[in-house]
């Protein structure tokens, strides 16, 4: 019996290997460079455009998403990062073609094939270069554009906060969007979001500039945006008191008391010192609705900056198709070109009006006494004549409907 058994896993090892020799030789290559992108240097996409568009500007800003100036900095940054050797082989694709191709699929989502028809290129080329380009892009720019402000730098932000939303002692808008890509493998249903697809999401601390001050990516989207905040690092500077806001500080046309500087953010957060959100929608007193729509008017931004993010950079408008690391990497390198761009090219504020992101579920979560003693002071403030604005009222009603309470 004992060699009747080594004798059958004999012949099964032996199964294996031959089937594995007989895969091995049906997936050698034909083709040293398969005659489709054989001829890219004379009628690849790159070399076939790129001079010629650059004779354009207004052709080369809308394929590649910004000015040409602008381009030409963000290659002299990344050119060294980009640089690959010749080999006695092949020659490497240069750093300029490199970047076109990774705008290019920013700009506007295109598949791995259909650059691969493009640019005439391997489709697994394609992909090491998005996500090289994408990585070196970040590590170029982040601190740069993103850098963490220090306590003056806050307190510009909070003026302009003033100037544009006229909500005081205002230091950024947060909020949290689900970014949709294909099933992570191995991953369960730790991407699998309450709207029934795979999602991860991107959390964002945005100036009133509409350019995003601190980003977290990458978080499962069966998360909440309150606990993505939380485990982030911004939530735990915030927490502990780490961020170098400005000094507590009387609001305009008053003496006392002293407020806090604050993040405006939608239900889904907690309720803190330094974070404030709306209040419930029941049962609102004049007062409290007042609040609400002031601090709507600031918490908008942060709406606006996804959606110039995402009509600009095009990928996120379809789920994306990349490898989860590479896709991370994808929109951590078109938030800090979107900042990166918008100080250079501006933007056109009609590409904030839609956007193919998708906001959280509101959840339940409680904040603290402190938190609602500051909340309510805003409240009295926006309702008296040094902080009441003179048409708030009337603009309450029209989006809000008339108030009948008491």
């Amino acid at each position: 019996m004992d060699c009747y058994r080594r004798r059958h896993v004999a012949v099964v090892v032996t199964a294996i290997q031959l089937e594995r020799l007989r895969r091995r030789r049906a997936s050698r290559r034909r083709f040293w460079v398969h005659p489709v992108i054989a001829q890219r240097q004379e009628r690849g996409q790159f070399w076939a455009l790129y001079q010629n568009l650059r004779a354009h500007e207004d052709h080369f800003f809308a394929y590649m998403r910004m000015s040409i100036s602008s381009f030409d900095e963000l290659l002299g940054l990344l050119e060294s990062r980009l640089m690959h050797q010749d080999t006695f082989m092949r020659d490497s694709i240069p750093p300029v073609e490199r970047l076109v191709i990774t705008l290019r699929y920013l700009g506007t989502g295109q598949s791995l094939a259909s650059l691969h028809f493009s640019f005439l290129i391997g489709k697994s080329t394609a992909s090491v270069i998005i996500r090289e380009t994408c990585v070196a892009i970040w590590n170029a720019l982040h601190a740069a554009v993103m850098g963490q402000p220090q306590k003056e730098q806050w307190q510009e932000m909070a003026d302009v906060f003033m100037q544009t939303c006229q909500f005081p002692n205002c230091a950024g808008a947060i909020d949290g969007k689900h970014i949709r890509i294909k099933k992570p493998v191995r991953t369960g249903s730790q991407f699998y979001n309450y709207k029934k697809y795979f999602s991860f999401v991107l959390f964002a601390m945005c100036d009133a500039n509409y350019s995003f001050r601190y980003i977290d990516v990458g978080s499962y989207g069966s998360r909440s945006d309150s606990a993505v905040f939380a485990h982030s690092e911004f939530g735990k500077l915030l927490h502990d008191k780490a961020l170098d806001l400005p000094e507590n500080t009387a609001l305009p046309g008053t003496t006392s008391p002293a407020m806090p500087f604050v993040f405006v953010a939608d239900e889904a957060f907690a309720l803190g010192e330094n974070l404030m959100r709306p209040y419930s929608s029941r049962g609102l007193s004049l007062a409290r609705r007042v609040f609400n729509y002031r601090l709507t008017r600031a918490r908008r931004v942060v709406e606006c900056a996804f959606g110039i993010l995402a009509n600009k950079w095009r990928f996120l408008h379809t789920p994306i198709h990349l490898k989860l690391e590479t896709a991370i990497s994808a929109v951590k390198a078109a938030c800090v070109l979107h900042n990166f761009v918008r100080a250079r090219d501006g933007f056109n504020f009609e590409d904030s009006l839609t956007h193919s992101l998708h906001s959280h579920r509101p959840s339940v979560v409680r904040g603290h006494r402190q938190g609602a003693a500051v909340r309510e002071q805003f409240t009295a403030y926006f309702m008296s004549p040094h902080g009441a604005l003179p048409w708030q009222l009337d603009s309450l009603c029209r989006h809000m409907g008339p108030y009948h309470g008491s």
